[in-house]
């Protein structure tokens, strides 16, 4: 079948958008605004043999428009509705080279996804954001820019030409540290952003930080960030997915995590017994986050090659604080929200994601900063069905679902909750129903990352492992 696509061009009013899009752009379209066109197109369905060539581009073309397009500052936005395959590695190159993004809705329903593209829509030209940028990163002696990650153009070596910035970008910076440091002294590092405001005023903003050195490494270890450490394990992930096998990369991302706690252990933790598993205060939960990266949709063998191209796609511009629940979600029960007590926060505590703790007289709520899955049990109290979902019965819910809110307590705290999150996330994240017989259900265990599956160990097993590598690099 055919696939809907719609493609969202942005550029500044000062530029020139005839000549720009006119080779683009079929005549019969018509401009929706000075700046802003709406392109429909088709793509039809291939099959390929070769799974793992489909996570790179088909070919050159696209990649060439995507930079005549980011020559000429215009800066793309795909948004996909669709209920097959679109080739979604090929189409990611031109937002990726622009600054753009894909926003993709799979399997698209008009009765529950409306909203959200409605909002995704709004939020996408409301925004926060610049145009025509050009980022540079400075840093003291010693230091060096090694590369840079993200959604950008590079023409020369120290500089990203970003035909579009906004406030839910993020791009990755990788320093080379290639000489000594004294004890007390500053290294220096400083981000400057020229960009275009979206009422025409040229402005440099200009952010630097200034971090001391030390040659105690317990320092080091007690000041980590571990959001920013995991963000830079998912951009690597992301980084090589297209080009090397994924065993191989699953095998170096867990490495990474062995090698960190190897060296707090043989540097900060020399006096704990060999039998015990050290693990740095500030990075306890650094396991955990890797074999839920192991275990993410970008690296599991058993996806969609869209899903892990739009997978990668998202990775390479995600902010720090939205790369961990990608892969590690918050697991939350809804049907007793009434009788919980809580800390005064919306959201009650999460639990650990075992499938142990889905029972099946509950109703389950999972989210990732993309989507809600909201997973409803066979045995589930018909009163509180009635009270959430305005059905007595698990069967006579709908599969395209959409949350209402009804005259009643419970139904008004979910909905108070779900509002929350989706504020945290600064996204409209759409609801999708679970049941455990349908695919959708196993769908929502694949995101239990505590439990053995086959696409690797348990979060216990895990940390037996990571404790005999640990334990053979002490020998």
């Amino acid at each position: 079948m055919d696939i809907g696509t719609s493609v969202l061009f942005k550029v500044h009013p000062t530029i020139g958008t005839d000549q720009i899009l006119k080779y683009a752009l079929p005549d019969t379209v018509t401009p929706l605004v000075h700046t802003k066109y709406l392109l429909n197109s088709y793509c039809q369905v291939i099959e390929f043999q070769e799974a793992h060539k489909m996570l790179q581009p088909a070919d050159k073309t696209l990649k060439t428009m995507a930079i005549e397009f980011s020559e000429y500052q215009v800066c793309v936005d795909v948004f996909i509705t669709t209920q097959s395959y679109v080739d979604i590695a090929s189409v990611s190159v031109v937002p990726k080279t622009t600054g753009g993004q894909i926003y993709y809705y799979y399997p698209f329903s008009v009765l529950s996804d409306s909203a959200k593209l409605y909002n995704d829509l709004r939020w996408n030209v409301t925004r926060p954001q610049g145009f025509e940028a050009v980022m540079r990163v400075r840093c003291s002696q010693g230091l060096q820019v090694q590369e840079y990650s993200g959604n950008y153009c590079k023409r020369i070596p120290t500089d990203v030409d970003l035909p579009g910035i906004d406030c839910d970008k993020t791009i990755m910076v990788t320093l080379k540290h290639d000489d000594k440091f004294q004890e007390g002294s500053e290294c220096a590092f400083q981000c400057a952003l020229l960009y275009t405001t979206v009422y025409g005023q040229r402005r440099i903003r200009v952010t630097t930080l200034s971090l001391p050195c030390t040659t105690v490494l317990s320092n080091l270890f007690r000041s980590a960030d571990l959001d920013t450490q995991f963000a830079c394990f998912l951009k690597h992930a992301a980084n090589e997915i297209t080009t090397s096998p994924l065993s191989q990369i699953r095998e170096q991302i867990m490495n990474f995590c062995i090698n960190i706690l190897h060296s707090y252990r043989k540097h900060c933790a020399t006096v704990s017994s060999s039998g015990q598993l050290i693990l740095p205060e500030a990075l306890k939960l650094l396991p955990l986050y890797t074999l839920a990266l192991v275990k993410s949709i970008g690296l599991r063998t058993d996806g969609r090659l869209d899903d892990r191209s739009y997978w990668i796609s998202r990775v390479c511009s995600i902010s720090t604080p939205l790369g961990v629940p990608l892969v590690c979600p918050r697991l939350i029960a809804i049907h007793d929200l009434i009788s919980k007590e809580t800390d005064g926060s919306l959201i009650p505590p999460s639990k650990p994601l075992f499938s142990e703790n889905i029972t099946d007289d509950g109703i389950f709520l999972l989210e990732n900063g993309e989507d809600c899955y909201i997973y409803v049990g066979n045995s589930v109290n018909s009163e509180i069905l009635q009270q959430i979902f305005g059905n007595s019965s698990v069967d006579e819910i709908p599969a395209q679902f959409v949350l209402q809110q009804y005259d009643n307590p419970l139904s008004k705290k979910v909905n108070e909750v779900v509002n929350e999150i989706r504020r945290q996330r600064c996204s409209y994240l759409r609801i999708r129903l679970c049941k455990k017989p349908d695919p959708s259900g196993m769908l929502f265990f694949s995101y239990m990352v505590e439990d053995k599956s086959p696409s690797g160990l348990s979060y216990v097993e895990f940390l037996v492992h990571i404790h005999r590598q640990i334990q053979t690099k002490m020998v």
